[in-house]
């Protein structure tokens, strides 16, 4: 029997009441108080969530740039230093290897985040396509990751640090930012919907940098956010989960993530493919679904038209904590996808009635 994996916070969950699943081969929290709740605090205050099982890689050297162009979709000239993008690897038929997030350090030195089932995977597939002047370096296991998320959540930081973290734009970064005594990369991203900012420290030092960001937030509410309210408020702004919304079978453009795949910037691994799906119409796409009959759209339920033929099948549903609507989202036929399409999924073996509705389920407040 293979043990599971743990981050170095696992020690301290105990303490905050959590209750941990396998997810993935690691042992992490799906939640602390319970789901509803911390979705709540997030969308209200804001949340604290370990993400250290999440993958990094160093990758350095005078080529790196064009490396990093030739295996992913999005454009990594047009990053600036200290600047972020969201990108994806793409198999040569435009299947998903996985999404990832580049930050851009130095001309000549990016790191990667990916997804942590997809560790090994990804770091043999750049091995793979390595060229030139290149190194690669899983960092995974030494660094840790916090995500502060929430419209408190700069509030929270600011107690900490004397950095500019309030001037960081969206998909910017601090590359050294002095956290109450623990130096960390601090960018400003999210998968919640939410303000918020990611943290990147040495595991070595990431307990001490849980338990000083609880304690300076714990007048503003802040509390410890588990996996299950993590799926359920980036479902609901509508971002992707590897696996689900994406995968092998799974194309960018099928996701609707075509603004993350520069076709114009010149050759990369799928692009012929994409292209091509681009220029013949695509045959399905995802889209948001809301239950008309009542049930709960669920992963995997399939879809079907209105003459009983199946057209796709749910990637992610849930009745969404902040307007208690069944909704989801589904890869169906281009021909059904226009909004108020009557469609129907199945659950539990009856075919219950549900129509396509615009997404994303929610859009933060501006402020």
């Amino acid at each position: 029997m293979t043990s599971l994996k743990q981050t170095p916070l696992y020690p301290v969950y105990a303490k905050h009441g959590a209750k941990t699943i396998d997810f993935g081969g690691w042992d992490l929290p799906v939640q602390f108080g319970g789901i509803q709740n911390e979705h709540d605090a997030v969308r209200e205050r804001a949340g604290l969530f370990d993400v250290s099982h999440m993958g990094e890689f160093w990758v350095t050297g005078a080529d790196a740039e064009a490396f990093l162009q030739r295996v992913t979709t999005n454009d990594v000239s047009k990053l600036e230093t200290n600047q972020a993008q969201y990108s994806l690897l793409c198999y040569p038929d435009g299947g998903v290897v996985d999404d990832l997030l580049v930050y851009k350090l130095a001309g000549d030195r990016f790191m990667l985040v990916v997804n942590a089932s997809n560790i090994d995977k990804d770091f043999a597939w750049l091995e793979k396509h390595v060229q030139g002047n290149v190194k690669l370096e899983n960092v995974s296991d030494d660094t840790s990751l916090l995500a502060l998320q929430g419209p408190l959540a700069g509030v929270v930081l600011s107690k900490l640090t004397e950095a500019p973290i309030g001037e960081l734009k969206g998909f910017r970064f601090l590359p050294d930012v002095n956290v109450g005594g623990v130096h960390a990369l601090v960018s400003r991203t999210g998968y919640t919907g939410e303000d918020g900012f990611e943290l990147y420290a040495s595991a070595k030092e990431v307990i001490r940098l849980w338990d000083l960001l609880l304690e300076a937030g714990k007048e503003h509410g802040l509390e410890p956010i588990g996996l299950g309210a993590r799926d359920t408020l980036r479902f609901e702004a509508r971002l992707p989960l590897y696996g689900q919304e994406l995968s092998a079978d799974i194309s960018p453009l099928e996701a609707g993530l075509g603004f993350f795949v520069k076709l114009d910037k010149g050759d990369f691994i799928g692009r012929d493919a994409l292209a091509g799906q681009k220029a013949q119409g695509l045959p399905r796409k995802s889209v948001g679904i809301e239950m008309i009959d009542r049930g709960i759209p669920r992963s995997h339920y399939p879809v079907y038209s209105l003459d009983d033929r199946r057209i796709g099948e749910v990637t992610t549903g849930t009745q969404s904590p902040t307007f208690k609507r069944n909704v989801g989202l589904a890869l169906i036929e281009t021909a059904y996808t226009a909004n108020d399409t009557e469609v129907l999924v199945e659950i539990r073996g009856k075919k219950l009635r549900a129509k396509v509705v615009p997404t994303p389920f929610y859009k933060r407040p501006k402020a």
